[in-house]
């Protein structure tokens, strides 16, 4: 619904531009009036519409010098028998200028510029949020699949064929290799392999000393002299 002004010191014009209105039923017309002067007051005292038909021969006030003067002046269809002002008109970035005599189709792709205008003028949504990654799996353990959410998982051991998945409560064997679960956990930012047998998950570490890394729940994991350099690195982006 985009709400309306009329400004015009022709009755005719403004009972035309008025029927125009009531026919269109996504226009909602607010005001209905008589000359500039009458129109100035209008929006100084506060009122604002979305568009504006304004008239341009009119006594006191004309209707370019109202635009002039109106510091914020809503979307303006210019409606005139006068063809001459077209240029000054488009100088103050009216949307349309209508010639009288016009028709209800004029009108309304008159309109319809304004629709256009506003749809054009509305900012982007924001781009939505991300949601969290899922940091569940699935494994097997024995004949059972397990779901385990990796972001609870301390470290993960290497056992020859198989690994030891180990939280603060619960500790999985599941038929893998470490290099496997490493690739399969690569999106996972917070895991990082340490040594040659170990995963480890750096928002569980408490501390480090002589290369040996204290986790939650009193678990130590090793941190093997191939990997010392770009594990301590990666500590710098915590």
């Amino acid at each position: 619904m985009l709400t309306c002004a009329i400004i015009d010191d022709d009755e005719i014009n403004r009972l035309t531009l008025e029927h125009y209105i009531e026919l269109a039923p996504h226009l909602k017309l607010e005001a209905s009036l008589a000359d500039g002067i009458a129109g100035l007051t209008f929006f100084r005292e506060g009122n604002k519409v979305d568009v504006l038909f304004l008239d341009i021969e009119m006594p006191h006030l004309s209707g370019l010098e109202l635009l002039r003067v109106l510091t914020d002046p809503p979307e303006v269809i210019i409606t005139t028998s006068r063809q001459d002002f077209a240029v000054d008109a488009f100088e103050l970035r009216v949307t349309d200028y209508l010639v009288k005599p016009f028709d209800f189709a004029r009108f309304s792709q008159a309109v319809q510029r304004v629709q256009s205008r506003q749809v054009a003028a509305v900012p982007a949504p924001p781009p939505a949020a991300e949601s969290p990654a899922n940091t569940d799996l699935f494994v097997k353990v024995n004949s059972r699949m397990v779901r385990i959410n990796f972001d609870d998982v301390l470290y993960v051991e290497a056992l020859s064929d198989y690994v030891n998945i180990v939280t603060a409560k619960h500790k999985y064997i599941v038929y893998t290799t470490l290099k496997a679960l490493e690739t399969r956990l690569s999106t996972f930012p917070n895991f990082i392999r340490v040594h040659r047998s170990y995963l480890l998950n750096t928002q569980h570490i408490e501390s480090i000393e002589d290369n040996m890394a204290n986790l939650r729940g009193g678990h130590f994991v090793p941190i093997g002299k191939s990997y010392q350099d770009g594990f301590y690195k990666s500590l710098q982006r915590i």
